[in-house]
């Protein structure tokens, strides 16, 4: 299964739209007034499916993700010299990128691939490919990979 996602160009706040394969509309995620990134994912139907909070005041950037109201997991930035990696304490997933990043691969505890992410060059905004293995993945990989681009964001 393919996501495509999509950063707003005009918001005040971190907002993405994210895309099947077939170009419909699957999620939305809309940035909140916080201290640090709040990101809340919404449904087709404007339902709040997903939550991903950034911890503050830590070593590392660390991100809280909840699916509804229970906690899934938290993913932290591990301290690294060329090649981003996060550990998560979620599945056993971890996740590294390449020199760039623009690259990333989520691995389960097997180092089996659960989603490869490739950042799409030219476009007016951050857009992202997610490649998830699994489809019942999927929102769970895209919280994640929203954790790891707003991290990306607070350094820039």
């Amino acid at each position: 299964m393919k996501l495509l996602f999509k950063q707003r160009i005009f918001s005040w706040f971190d907002s993405y739209d994210i895309y099947d394969e077939q170009e419909n509309t699957v999620y939305t995620v809309e940035g909140q007034l916080s201290w640090g990134h709040c990101l809340k994912i919404f449904d087709t139907y404007g339902n709040e499916i997903g939550t991903v909070k950034e911890r503050i005041l830590t070593l590392m950037p660390k991100f809280e993700v909840y699916l509804g109201n229970q906690y899934l997991g938290c993913i932290e930035k591990e301290f690294t010299f060329f090649k981003p990696r996060y550990d998560i304490d979620y599945n056993g997933w971890h996740i590294e990128g390449d020199l760039w990043e623009w690259d990333y691969r989520i691995t389960d505890r097997n180092g089996e691939t659960v989603a490869a992410i490739s950042k799409e060059l030219f476009h007016w905004s951050d857009t992202y490919v997610i490649d998830v293995k699994n489809p019942r993945d999927a929102l769970c990989a895209l919280m994640f990979v929203l954790a790891v681009d707003a991290e990306k964001c607070s350094r820039n």
